[in-house]
């Protein structure tokens, strides 16, 4: 028959798919969680005030807080600074510092376009701008980002002559900052500034440099 000859598209599921759970399932997972906010905050009322020791977080100036209540975001979002309360029993919460961050990316051997091998020495600074964005969207946002950082550096010199790596400088950390920028946006982290401190060539190019220019006559 012809309506055997038609194939469906294959449907995707996602991991937040509904399927094979029960339609009251959400409601009672709501009632649970409900019942759960409500005796944890009877046992924090009964044990008063020695549950104030855990309860009260002070969080500095320069730190915001992350709730998450029954593995949910908070409806305030980010709190602090100041005094904060938490509910052991029902919240989670991860501090989140809004300094800048100043990270030494460690010696890249690097090959240049014109088969080159150079040695990059490059400081990034970067901050946490979106302390839920940090928290959802990567496991970890500071390492992710400073293992970005030396991928990213590689791969723009990696494009570039060894002349155009040694006049360039500062057109290559202005690459290398935009890049980091496209690839931290949804981990909440803002690239302030790249610095590419020191370029090392090999001993032996650098011998062929140096002799080439002692051969050079000196112009009066």
């Amino acid at each position: 028959m012809a309506s055997k000859d038609i194939r469906s598209e294959p449907q995707w599921v996602t991991p937040s798919s509904n399927q094979n759970i029960p339609p009251d399932y959400g409601a009672i997972a709501k009632i649970f969680a409900y019942a759960l906010i409500v005796l944890s905050w009877i046992l924090i009322i009964c044990t008063f005030p020695f549950s104030m020791c855990v309860c009260i977080k002070v969080i500095k100036g320069y730190e915001r807080v992350v709730i998450l209540r029954i593995g949910r975001l908070v409806f305030e979002g980010v709190r602090g600074p100041g005094i904060v309360f938490i509910n052991p029993f029902t919240d989670t919460y991860q501090k989140i510092d809004l300094r800048v961050i100043s990270y030494a990316v460690p010696a890249q051997e690097i090959l240049s376009k014109d088969s080159v091998t150079v040695s990059l020495n490059a400081v990034v600074y970067f901050r946490i701008y979106d302390p839920i964005a940090s928290v959802n969207n990567v496991a970890d946002a500071i390492y992710s980002t400073k293992f970005l950082a030396q991928t990213t550096l590689r791969n723009a010199l990696s494009m570039k002559t060894l002349m155009e790596i040694l006049t360039e400088r500062e057109a290559i950390a202005q690459f290398g900052k935009t890049i980091l920028n496209e690839g931290t946006e949804h981990w909440g982290v803002k690239v302030e500034r790249v610095e590419i401190n020191d370029i090392r060539l090999p001993q032996q190019l650098t011998r062929a440099l140096a002799a080439e220019g002692e051969k050079k006559p000196l112009v009066h």
